[in-house]
Formats: C-alpha cells, sequence, structure tokens
C-alpha cells in the first residue's frame, strides 16, 4: 500500500457487512473470520448464504448488503461470488454505492483512496484465498481523504447519480 494509505489520520473502526452466493460460500466464511479478528473491525454482518447448499440469487445478497451501508448500519460491504463481477453489477444498483471488484493491491487501494468505494468484491474463482485475506486487511486499514484530488471527481459521481446523468 502507498504512504497516502497508511498515513491517514484517526481511523474509526468498521462496520462492515458481508454476503455471498454459493460460489462464494466457503470464501465468505473464511473472510468473515479474519474480519472479526481484526482490530479495525468492530462488528461483522453476513447477509448470507448460510451454506453452500443455499440457491438464494447474488442480487438480492448483493442489495441487502448495501442497503445496510445505504441505512447506516454498516459501513462497508465485502461480496463474493464466482467472478465478483455479478455482486459488484448488483451493488451499484444501489443508490449511493460504489462498489468494484478487485483482485490485486493496487486496485483495492484505488478503489478506497481514488474512488471512495464502500463495497469490495471478490471472485472465489478467481483469486486465491491467502491473497484475498491479505487485500481484506489491507482494505479495511484504508480511508478515503475528502480533501484529496479525487474528492472532486467522487463528487461528479455522486451528481451524476443524483441527476441520471446530467451535470
Amino acid at each position: 500500500m502507498s504512504a497516502n494509505g497508511s498515513q491517514q489520520q484517526q481511523k474509526s473502526p468498521l462496520r462492515i457487512v458481508v454476503g455471498s452466493d454459493n460460489a462464494g460460500h466457503a470464501y465468505k466464511t473464511a473472510l468473515k473470520e479474519t474480519l472479526s479478528k481484526h482490530k479495525g473491525v468492530t462488528k461483522v454482518l453476513d447477509v448470507g448464504v448460510v451454506d453452500a447448499d443455499d440457491a438464494t440469487a447474488y442480487p438480492h445478497l448483493a442489495v441487502d448488503a448495501c442497503k445496510k451501508i445505504k441505512s447506516g448500519e454498516a459501513d462497508r460491504a465485502l461480496l463474493i461470488c464466482g467472478t465478483g463481477l455479478g455482486v459488484a453489477i448488483s451493488a451499484n444498483k444501489v443508490e449511493g454505492i460504489r462498489a468494484v471488484t478487485a483482485h490485486d493491491p493496487y486496485s483495492v487501494e484505488r478503489s478506497v483512496l481514488s474512488n471512495n468505494a464502500q463495497v469490495l468484491c471478490f471472485g472465489q474463482r478467481v483469486i486465491g484465498l491467502e491473497l484475498a485475506k491479505k487485500l481484506v486487511d489491507e482494505w479495511v486499514e484504508l480511508r478515503f481523504d475528502e480533501q484529496s484530488a479525487s474528492a472532486e471527481k467522487v463528487a461528479h459521481i455522486s451528481k451524476y447519480e443524483e441527476k441520471f446523468g446530467e451535470l
């Protein structure tokens, strides 16, 4: 992670909601444990699935998780499906949510520092578990700087969302 990510001040502990479909259940379970042990996390909420036999479709879980962010019940979400793509697309349907699929350290870092993304999505069929754990540990430490050069760009994204594409 860059110096920008490590020099941030006064990090409030995070409340994180996790969710997956059956294709991501094993990683969700392992990463939920990783998050529960992290000193920067005060609460981990789980919106499902309950086991690998649960056939609940990923859009329902992604939207449920993001509604918890929107309501203020959670600060961030970690979503897992087979590729990480479907949960990201679904999460981005919730107004105000910025969700990304990222499987490398630089993309995870920039998702928060440059784009103020609240939702990180992984593909269980794409990334190794040990790398996913490492990325989650780093992700928890990152905070968006409202005074950064990227803040104006994020504000433009929000304006487009509010105006349905018109600035």
